[in-house]
């Protein structure tokens, strides 16, 4: 309870978040700026803080020294001289009082985000078991890796704090944390040798324009129509609410009984999926924070059938809202392609699939291609492993510059020949090659639009798509389905993307 306001302390305390409960206005630091984190190194480091308007604040680290003061509404922010790989080093940041951070690391900081294929911890859902997940929690003792959890939080406007913190990666941090981050933090410090530092900021069943800014939507005048799914959203929260109780009194009731209760459908939270509440709540707090670059999983939930077309807007949008955000440029933004899961018929998946598959024109992206690893019965895919390596390849060819395959084959154009198309493909240089069986996927369509399964065959760097019912075709398409059979590979082992030779994605 507050019992005493000093109200030279009431800018500080609206933007830290909370009034003070002793009326002091010493410094303060955001919860994201704590002991053990990892810093991004050859670049800026970037603290700041709150404190008295007209405070004098010294911050110090590896020899380096900065003083700054607090502006007029409490607010400071320095940078520091970049610096290489390394530590542990101390920081500290001296005002009224002084505030010491212990085991700083210097290395590469990656932000996770998205739904629940990204959420999913090292120890798996209930329901919903993570491959190894024991195995993998065991030998979790990666004192390399750091890790930041953001919690959950919709706001109305973008905060400037989170409550949260670093830990150390061990059995106990690891195993509520985000596994397909962790797979792929833990493959990037194995192999370019420096402390890495994993973000976890994730909720399920979440739309992608609940994680832009205000800003970023409002710099296209299509994406406007999510306005009004925020509304029908507003509208629907009381309802859900009511629902909620009810299910709960019957659960309730059920137990008193004897009785097992029954499984209830799955509901969004309202909150959660209104545009930009999970950017104010779990974005904005970070935005100041240096970062090698983010890994996105998310789409399954902007699935709905004829709103789907949409997220060839949404997406790319979100990308450079995002950059816009973290003054950093074009950093690496790698994501995860949706896997294969039967859905249902109000939902159209490969519509995502390919707003994601075009995306990759934004600079700087990769994708990861899942369709060959997902399970479709279940929505959350126990391959965590294989998402974490394919995302750390990406990583090692955008963000590290190595020259290694990173994606399976990508379409790039179709050519009419013979009464059948020609499929080119990128990232095909050393040939092509069906897994298991002869070419499955692949379908046709003549001026009319209608696709029907077609015949394919690999020629080299290409494949050959016909069906004899189609005789002068002009699309092809391959893996379109929610859960499609793929099984075309290049010659590194990785997937082709579904895909379209459509101009325009189709509605479902």
């Amino acid at each position: 309870m507050l019992t005493r306001i000093d109200l030279r302390c009431l800018p500080l305390a609206l933007l830290a978040a909370g009034f003070p409960s002793t009326g002091e206005c010493a410094a303060r630091l955001p919860g994201i700026l704590s002991s053990h984190m990892v810093v991004e190194r050859e670049r800026p480091i970037h603290i700041w803080g709150w404190a008295d308007p007209g405070e004098k604040i010294s911050v110090a680290f590896h020899g380096s020294a900065r003083d700054t003061a607090a502006n007029g509404l409490g607010n400071w922010s320095v940078y520091l001289p970049p610096e290489p790989a390394g530590g542990p080093y101390q920081l500290t940041v001296s005002g009224d009082r002084t505030i010491v951070l212990d085991d700083v690391l210097v290395g590469d900081v990656w932000f996770a985000s998205g739904q629940s294929n990204m959420e999913m911890p090292l120890k798996g859902f209930p329901g919903g078991p993570l491959k190894n997940s024991a195995e993998e929690i065991a030998k979790a003792n990666q004192p390399q890796l750091r890790l930041l959890m953001i919690p959950r939080k919709a706001a109305d406007y973008p905060l400037v704090n989170a409550d949260a913190s670093w830990t150390v990666c061990s059995p106990e941090t690891a195993a509520n944390f985000s596994a397909a981050a962790y797979f792929f933090g833990r493959e990037i410090a194995a192999r370019e040798h420096v402390a890495v530092g994993l973000i976890d900021s994730t909720w399920g069943g979440t739309v992608a324009e609940a994680w832009m800014s205000l800003e970023g939507i409002s710099t296209d005048a299509g994406l406007m129509p999510l306005f009004a799914s925020r509304a029908r959203m507003m509208e629907s929260q009381a309802e859900n609410v009511a629902i909620l109780a009810a299910e709960k009194r019957e659960d309730e009731a059920a137990r008193r009984e004897g009785r097992q209760p029954q499984s209830h459908p799955w509901r969004p939270d309202p909150a959660s999926w209104a545009p930009s509440a999970l950017f104010n709540g779990m974005v904005a707090p970070v935005a100041g924070f240096g970062i090698k670059g983010v890994i996105w999983y998310q789409g399954e939930s902007n699935s709905r059938a004829g709103f789907a077309p949409m997220y060839a807007k949404i997406f790319p949008a979100l990308i450079a809202d995002w950059r816009a955000r973290w003054h950093e440029g074009d950093f690496p933004f790698l994501f995860v392609q949706i896997a294969n899961f039967k859905s249902s018929e109000n939902e159209a998946w490969p519509v995502i699939r390919e707003a994601q598959r075009r995306t990759l024109s934004v600079a700087n992206t990769a994708m990861v291609v899942t369709a060959d690893i997902g399970d479709p019965d279940n929505v959350h895919p126990a391959d965590k492993q294989t998402v974490g390596a394919r995302l750390a390849l990406a990583a090692r060819a955008l963000a590290y510059g190595e020259n290694v395959e990173y994606s399976g084959p990508l379409f790039r154009q179709a050519t009419p020949e013979n009464g059948r198309m020609r499929v080119w493909f990128d990232h095909a240089a050393d040939g092509l090659a069906a897994k298991g069986s002869a070419l499955e996927g692949f379908e046709v369509a003549g001026e009319n639009g209608r696709f029907v399964s077609a015949e394919a065959r690999i020629d080299g760097k290409t494949v050959i798509v016909g069906d004899v019912g189609v005789p002068e075709p002009k699309y092809v398409r391959y893996g379109w389905a929610n859960s499609p059979v793929v099984n075309l590979y290049n010659s590194a082992g990785l997937p082709a993307s579904p895909f379209t030779s459509q101009d325009a994605i189709p509605a479902p």
